[in-house]
């Protein structure tokens, strides 16, 4: 790489940074507190592109930080997953995470099919909206071969209401009639991104949030298998078209590896301090902002108009949808 080139993807990736730190700062504004840095960081990063146009001196730094970084990203998110909490507390939990996900992505692309909605954007806000948001989405994007202003646009309507949700739920926790438990495992089945889930569950409680954050580790759990079951898909459907077949997703096995780490390896045999993993945990939340801002950059807001109103249109109907029932099921 010549040194102009180095350069180039230097400031590249320093700018998605440059932008992810804008965002941090966006999100200690009253209101946008409430979305956090990574869609604040979104925000800033589409309306750059809208009003300075897509930096193109600076495409391999960005590319670099919306590929590499997100992997990384993913793979660090691994850490958050406690398998055995997953698999000794909540196997009852891990059943109706399971019909959540099946619910959320089957009737997304039934309704997307109906209404004649982009089937991309479709596919991956049910993603996001049955698993865990923002890391599912990223996480499915490559398998799925989807372009990488669809994935922003996906991001974004995910962020958006997934934050509205978690507000309307912290304001209904005083009036409903729920224990702190059943209220936390409400959260956690229903909600979009772990972050938003936090949100709504801390009213509860410890016993509360503790419910709501087990619940949401159990769909966290269930992105691995879901992955190989997109994976298979795709690739059956590849070799029926003559199309070329998915790439293993290797930073799966990154993900898991470092679940199983965090779980048997992390504290149970080599001891590490709260700072450290505080540490890692924040490097996790930048990489991934990062990573978002340039999925941001790529967006139009005309894409938006055109593509993205009828996908946000279908998962907040079947956000609204799947909240009501799951009210019920706990």
């Amino acid at each position: 790489m010549k040194q102009s080139s180095k350069t180039a993807w230097l400031s590249g990736v320093l700018f998605t940074f440059l932008i992810a730190g804008l965002g941090y700062l966006l999100a200690m504004v009253p209101g946008f507190d409430r979305a956090g840095q990574l869609a604040a960081a979104i925000v800033i990063a589409v309306f750059y592109r809208q009003i300075f146009g897509y930096p193109d001196r600076l495409r391999s730094g960005i590319t670099f930080s919306t590929k590499r970084l997100l992997r990384a990203a993913i793979v660090l998110y691994g850490l958050k997953l406690n398998i055995e909490i997953v698999l000794q507390d909540g196997p009852g939990l891990l059943i109706r995470d399971a019909a959540v996900i099946i619910f959320a992505i089957a009737v997304t692309v039934w309704l997307a099919k109906v209404f004649k909605a982009d089937k991309a954007i479709s596919m991956l806000v049910a993603v996001g909206t049955g698993v865990c948001g923002a890391a599912a989405i990223a996480a499915v994007a490559p398998i799925l071969k989807v372009k990488e202003k669809d994935t922003a646009m996906s991001v974004g309507i995910i962020a958006l209401l997934g934050t509205v949700f978690a507000i309307i739920y912290t304001l209904l926790r005083p009036v409903l009639p729920m224990t702190d438990i059943e209220y936390g495992m409400w959260a956690g089945l229903s909600l979009h991104e772990v972050a938003h889930v936090a949100l709504a569950g801390e009213p509860a409680g410890e016993d509360g949030l503790a419910m709501a954050l087990l619940a949401k580790l159990g769909r966290v759990f269930l992105l691995i298998p879901l992955c190989f079951i997109l994976m298979f898909w795709m690739n059956r459907k590849s070799a029926q078209s003559a199309e070329a077949k998915v790439t293993f997703p290797w930073f799966l096995i990154g993900f898991l590896a470092m679940s199983i780490a965090g779980t048997y390896i992390i504290g149970p045999v080599i001891p590490v301090s709260d700072g450290v993993l505080e540490f890692v945990s924040g490097l996790t939340t930048w990489l991934l902002t990062a990573a978002m801002v340039g999925l941001g950059l790529n967006v139009s807001l005309q894409d938006i108009r055109s593509q993205a109103l009828r996908p946000f249109l279908i998962i907040l109907g079947v956000s609204v949808v799947l909240s009501v029932w799951t009210f019920f099921v706990v």
